[in-house]
């Protein structure tokens, strides 16, 4: 084969055509097409090592585009099967609240196993006193525990008893694996990170293992063969990218295939998105290092410079920094500080880093155009259009001067004008459903804070819906905790004017914790603090709504007195007349911290049939409760749990 002169860039150029045509490119055979009269040039090499190394490497990297191209296809068979997973559960829990709901008309309003006339009703030592009302299951005092002793270095039921251990060692076995599923680990010591629940932690590690095996699957481990694997760490965050944008999408169909909402789904969001910055990463360090280092000299431009001011190279480093820059602002430590920062570079960065891929590399573009699509849908077509409403609110200061009540009220539109307008399409207009929420934007606070939404979760029960009836009217409240930025602005905005105009962006939730409470014949939620805007409208959805033959228990555990005017005194009163065996002990302010462990210990041994808990709370809330459920399942309890939390 004769030597032509070509320009310095003629391997980039083998590449690119190879891979575009995804077959070995015919320049290996006329080079003399590249040839250039204008540039530099340099030989070609033509010894036949050289010719055959340059296509093994080309055909290693196009028999990776063929592996990775079964990836999503993977990912949807293991959708699938979730979802299959979940439509047999939903089935097995419209049996059981069908048969535990079926009297519920005629049922009285104090429900559940019969009570003596002296366990019905305890007096409350004050009007913000620690109270409890019911039967005997729940007859207990939650003695507080000593500040000073490491609550989580206690033995997490104490030395209750419980009833005849199992001797069957499958059942046993089967029990420990769920209770240790479910069991949530001490945060990391040093950076104090909270774990989510070994379970989770499990499905995140399965699905890095998944990246794993398809990063090195038929990857030649070959030292001048490194180029192949930098390449497939960008293919593999590539690829990862519309899985992305769909775990951040507030309306998605994930919901209706795995019954969990975006917020319950946020924390795949985020591991999704390390997982791509760490390939990021490393394709970018390893293809400085094989340009440094390892390819053959006659493979380099003429100049390292030269190599990274290449069209093809800036695009990419672009991509690479805003997606590390993402990393780096999504950070809990970054959000909590400056979370207003956080959105907006958020959604700027994400947009630029798009734009960069689609440049960096033609491969790219069918997923880019894929993320880009799923989110200008749920931002513009969903979030700005079909769930977007406004409305003027009352601002109400409550009497921790650091709380606001943000409440709404309006006429609900009649089902004539909905026409067939469906439930995922409505918008919070038409009501809601217990434990969602909405995305408020305030213009009045200024002009950045008109181009922000932030999600806070509606206090007020949700529009009872009558047997063959629709709901006429609405009120809402929001419980809204003062911080800093958005929150700040908004509470000096109360303190001189008691109505704003607001932009309303949902409702978004699930109802998965609805649902598994209705198919329980005991159902028990703990709230911490602000957790109580998640429980209260599901317990008084399932003693108003969904009524049936079940206890109903809530506690509520807060800081200081001032903190109970959250929840005015005659909605707690209206529970109770339903039935409901309501908690509120002493301020951990005041008597240190409850033994929710015990509670939870004392309503599981006690308790006849299933026990649904749903917990909403502080981090150390949430695992103390978790933890005292997983062990008393693996004491033989049968205990479902929901804890409702956004991220970790």
């Amino acid at each position: 084969m004769s030597v032509n002169q070509v320009d310095r860039d003629w391997a980039l150029k083998i590449f690119r055509e190879s891979l575009r045509t995804s077959r070995l490119s015919l320049v290996l055979d006329e080079v003399s097409t590249l040839a250039s009269s204008d540039n530099p040039v340099r030989e070609i090499p033509t010894d036949p090592e050289s010719l055959e190394y340059l296509r093994k490497l080309i055909a290693y990297i196009l028999d990776g585009r063929d592996i990775i191209a079964t990836y999503n296809i993977v990912l949807l068979v293991i959708l699938v099967l979730f979802s299959l997973s979940h439509l047999r559960e939903n089935r097995r829990e419209r049996s059981r609240w069908r048969r535990i709901e079926q009297d519920s008309i005629t049922t009285p309003k104090r429900l559940g196993k019969p009570t003596d006339d002296s366990e019905t009703t305890i007096e409350a030592e004050s009007s913000s006193s620690s109270t409890l009302e019911g039967s005997v299951s729940s007859q207990m005092t939650l003695k507080a525990i000593d500040v000073d002793v490491d609550v989580e270095r206690q033995p997490l039921l104490g030395t209750r008893r419980w009833k005849s251990p199992i001797k069957n060692s499958k059942v046993r076995s089967v029990r420990v694996l769920n209770s240790l599923l479910t069991y949530q680990p001490r945060p990391i010591p040093i950076i104090n990170r909270a774990l989510p629940s070994n379970g989770t932690s499990l499905f995140v590690l399965a699905f890095i293992g998944l990246n794993i095996f398809y990063h090195f699957l038929l990857l030649p481990f070959e030292w001048n063969h490194f180029f192949v694997f930098a390449d497939r760490a960008g293919i593999i965050c590539m690829v990862n990218l519309p899985l992305l944008y769909l775990l951040a999408a507030k309306n998605q169909p994930l919901k209706l295939l795995t019954g969990h909402s975006y917020e319950a789904l946020n924390i795949f969001h985020r591991r999704v998105g390390e997982l791509m910055c760490f390939e990021a990463l490393v394709h970018f360090a390893g293809m400085l290092l094989w340009r440094l280092w390892i390819s053959p000299e006659w493979l380099r431009s003429s100049s390292f410079y030269n190599y990274m001011t290449h069209p093809l190279i800036l695009w990419g480093i672009g991509a690479f920094l805003s997606y590390e820059i993402l990393f780096f602002t999504s950070l809990g430590s970054f959000r909590q500080r400056w979370y207003e920062l956080f959105l907006a570079t958020h959604v700027i960065l994400q947009v630029a880093a798009l734009v960069f891929l689609w440049y960096h590399f033609f491969t790219s573009r069918p997923y880019v155009f894929a993320a880009l699509g799923i989110f200008l849908a749920d931002r513009l077509i969903w979030r700005l259009w079909m769930k977007c409403a406004y409305f003027t609110a009352d601002l109400n200061v409550l009497e921790d001067d650091q709380t606001l009540m943000l409440s709404i009220d309006w006429d609900i539109p009649t089902s004539k004008s909905r026409g067939c307008i469906s439930p995922s399409q409505k918008s919070i207009r038409h009501g809601w459903k217990p434990a969602d929420h909405v995305f408020i934007s305030i213009p009045a606070l200024g002009r950045s804070h008109s181009l922000q939404a932030h999600p806070f979760t509606i206090a007020s029960a949700a529009p009872v819906e009558e047997p063959g009836h629709s709901p006429t009217h609405a009120w809402l409240g929001l419980l809204i905790r003062v911080q800093s930025g958005f929150t700040s602005s908004l509470l000096d905005y109360a303190r001189l004017n008691s109505r704003v105009a607001v932009r309303l962006d949902g409702p978004y939730g699930s109802q998965d914790p609805l649902n598994m409470l209705r198919s329980c014949e005991n159902a028990v939620l703990i709230a911490g603090g602000s957790g109580i805007a998640v429980v209260f409208p599901l317990a008084w959805d399932l003693v108003t709504t969904h009524r049936g033959k079940r206890q109903v228990h809530l506690i509520w555990v807060t800081h200081s007195r001032n903190q109970h005017s959250w929840i005015p005194e005659e909605r707690i009163a209206e529970l109770r007349d339903h039935g409901v065996h309501v908690t509120i002990p002493e301020p951990t302010s005041e008597a240190g911290r409850p033994d929710i462990p015990g509670y939870v210990a004392n309503l599981a041994d006690t308790s006849e049939g299933r026990v649904g808990f749903v917990v909403s709370g502080p981090d150390g809330l949430n695992r103390t409760a978790r933890n005292a459920c997983a062990e008393a399942v693996k004491l033989g309890a049968d205990i479902q749990l929901r804890v409702e939390k956004f991220g970790w």
